[in-house]
């Protein structure tokens, strides 16, 4: 759901069709030096007899690594001249998996400048998934929970939905339908959602809300004018968090902060929900806030996110 990485504005519509699905990694092994099968692999000697051939590692494939590696903070976008620099590459391989990155809807180009896509994220999601770790940040969940007596739960960005990776209920029930892990949710019409869109740069997030366009109307008070929903979008990312008043349901409220990964870029988000008739705006700033801000912090440190 899509630090931080960036997007650009240019059309896909002139590269050329590649395999989708669970052919993607092929794909991007292919993009590296054409479709040729027979170009695809690189012979590395034996660390022991330093003659053997180890004919089963893809080279285009770990090119293509290379490419994602070569985006960072202090290169977020860069020109095919300079990602074939940082990677060693040639300029015409470095434009066929930039191309098949692109493709795949891992990165973007305006014609000049090459970035990645939070599509990217997936590929850290995987790893985080495979290693349990959202079943390690659930403590610090139950944590707050037992503290603060509200629902608790985190999520991830799914192109204009958030999926709930960890939930923690009450006994308590505010909300009509039953939220657990790989539910999902307009992305515009949660403070999860809201914050995750927050974190995407300006023109990833202008594509997020054009393709969730129209807006759905969950309640009368939700955010249905694009103009408006990213007003409110830019503003969670001013303030460092999100409150939402009875958007997504009628009687329901909630209050959303950034989680971070190693890179300190959003790779999810946390949020606490309340009855609107029992807690105030004022008292969610206050009282909540605060609380959800230091669990944010100890998860995002067990996500591998440097201190402070």
């Amino acid at each position: 759901m899509n630090p931080q990485l960036e997007a650009g504005t240019g059309s896909l519509s002139t590269l050329p069709s590649t395999a989708r699905g669970d052919d993607e990694a092929t794909s991007i092994a292919a993009g590296a030096e054409g479709v040729h099968a027979s170009s695809d692999v690189a012979h590395e000697a034996d660390p022991a007899s330093g003659a053997e051939e180890r004919s089963n590692f893809v080279q285009s494939f770990a090119r293509g690594l290379a490419v994602i590696e070569a985006f960072d903070n202090e290169h977020p976008a860069m020109t095919l001249s300079q990602v074939a620099q940082r990677t060693g590459l040639t300029r015409a391989g470095a434009r066929r998996l930039l191309l098949t990155l692109c493709e795949l809807g891992y990165a973007e180009t305006d014609g000049r400048l090459f970035r990645l896509r939070p599509r990217v994220l997936k590929l850290g999601f995987a790893y985080l998934h495979a290693q349990g770790v959202w079943h390690l940040v659930q403590p610090y969940m139950v944590e707050l929970v037992e503290k603060i007596h509200e629902s608790c739960s985190a999520a991830v960005l799914d192109e204009q939905e958030i999926v709930y990776v960890a939930r923690v209920p009450t006994q308590t029930r505010i909300m009509s339908i039953n939220l657990g892990i790989g539910s999902r949710l307009p992305a515009h019409a949660t403070s999860l959602g809201r914050v995750l869109l927050a974190a995407l740069p300006d023109a990833e997030l202008d594509r997020a809300i054009a393709e969730a366009l129209p807006l759905r109307a969950c309640t009368e008070r939700s955010v249905t004018d694009p103009a408006e929903l990213k007003r409110r979008i830019l503003q969670a990312r001013r303030d460092g968090y999100c409150i939402l008043d009875q958007e997504l349901e009628s009687g329901l409220r909630s209050i959303a902060v950034p989680l971070r990964g190693p890179g300190n870029e959003v790779v999810a988000a946390l949020n606490v929900g309340v009855q609107a008739s029992r807690t105030g705006l004022d008292a969610m700033r206050r009282r909540l806030l605060p609380e959800l801000q230091q669990t944010a912090a100890q998860i995002s440190e067990a996500l591998g996110a440097p201190r402070g």
